[in-house]
């Protein structure tokens, strides 16, 4: 059968879990649409369950809890933050948007995570924080990271975006720093299109967070009957997600188990499918350390050079296989030299690595079938 006749296998397919249509049939049809509705509750008391945090609140976005952390951190114009150069944007411009400086610090070679052992020099008078991001679900390493804020008595945030169900020497990933966030959107393991949340750990931060989640005003606290009106009392904004994205998102909570099950036997395919080739053409599998617990978020290969992954995403285009590259430089990028700085080390790792990754479609529905179809592919590429 020629590639034209066959499927095409799309990079994601947002899965539609057991009662996810139900629910939100339920939602639209009862009238509670907006905030903090009954399936915000069902979904927040699943999150914290899965997660082990004592606070978790809902958010439009793993972006918007970002910028809730940087409110709960009382970041000033000038203050510093220390980010990886590899992650998405929201790592960067959650905390410049408080007027902080991102301070860009390479990655690892191996686990794509920020260096930890870079971290210590990028630390000034003005540093107030370090944030980190889990790549693909394994842990960056939280020990020697948690030292050093200690040492120095900073925050640490954790984007964990790709992380929820992850895992760090048996601690859930999302419980090592004073705040984490997720995110929802619908290229992740779990999703309701968009959406995030916020975990907290102090019940003090939990309580402003609130205030800043909903406006900057005690109006939760109204509606539990706690106050007899609500007023302003803090800097916020409209951070809540609507009941009709919290009913979906329940159903997914619901369904956790079965995604991830789903979604490791597809990873395990590929590791193993393409072990002999990769080894063969010099190609980087993705590297999982002793005691990280990954959630199969996503499956990549480092190329050897940027020619030969532009070379594998058209040879895979070709096979009707939808292949995408991954993060770039926020150290290089315009927004990043104007308002953050680069650690006086630089950030080769980040630079080399961004131009060589490839990731491989990898999503809940995708069939045996469709899996072999991928490997049968990637090792029909000859590296050059």
């Amino acid at each position: 059968m020629s590639p034209a006749s066959l499927t095409p296998i799309p990079f994601n397919r947002p899965h539609i879990a057991d009662n996810q249509l139900d629910y939100l049939s339920v939602s639209v049809r009862e009238g509670f649409t907006s905030g903090d509705g009954p399936f915000t509750r069902r979904a927040t008391r699943l999150l914290r369950e899965l997660t082990g945090a004592p606070h978790a609140m809902l958010t439009t976005s793993c972006t918007h809890a970002l910028e809730m952390s940087a409110l709960l951190l009382g970041l000033r114009p000038g203050d510093e933050v220390i980010t990886p150069s590899f992650a998405f944007v929201s790592s960067a411009s959650a905390f410049a948007l408080r007027g902080a400086v991102p301070v860009f610090l390479d990655c690892r070679p191996d686990t794509l995570n920020i260096d930890e052992h870079r971290i210590e020099a990028a630390i000034t008078g003005r540093t107030r924080a370090i944030v980190v991001l889990h790549y693909a679900g394994v842990a960056c390493e939280m020990e020697v990271i948690g030292k050093i804020a200690e040492r120095y008595g900073l925050a640490v945030v954790e984007d964990n975006a790709h992380g929820f169900g992850g895992s760090y020497r048996g601690r859930p990933l999302g419980s090592f720093g004073g705040m984490a966030t997720l995110s929802f959107h619908a290229t992740k393991n779990v999703q309701c299109g968009e959406g995030g949340a916020l975990l907290v750990a102090d019940p003090a931060v939990a309580e402003r967070a609130e205030i800043i989640r909903e406006k900057g005003t005690d109006r939760s606290r109204y509606f539990r009957g706690q106050v007899d009106k609500y007023r302003w009392l803090d800097i916020g904004s409209s951070y809540l997600l609507s009941d009709v994205l919290a009913a979906q998102l329940t159903a997914q909570l619901e369904s956790f188990g079965r995604i991830q099950a789903r979604r490791h036997a597809v990873w395990d395919a590929y590791h193993e499918g393409l072990a002999d080739w990769a080894a063969e053409h010099g190609v980087s599998q993705p590297v999982v350390p002793e005691g990280c617990g990954h959630p199969a978020h996503l499956y990549y290969l480092l190329l050897p050079d940027l020619a030969n992954r532009q070379g594998l995403i058209t040879h895979l285009a070709g096979a009707g296989v939808q292949a995408a590259f991954h993060y770039q430089p926020l150290h290089a990028a315009p927004a990043g030299r104007r308002y953050g700085r680069t650690a006086p080390d630089g950030c080769p790792v980040t630079e080399n690595i961004a131009d060589r990754l490839v990731r491989l479609p990898l999503f809940a529905d995708l069939d045996e079938g469709a899996v072999a179809r991928v490997v049968e592919a990637v090792t029909g590429y000859v590296v050059r």
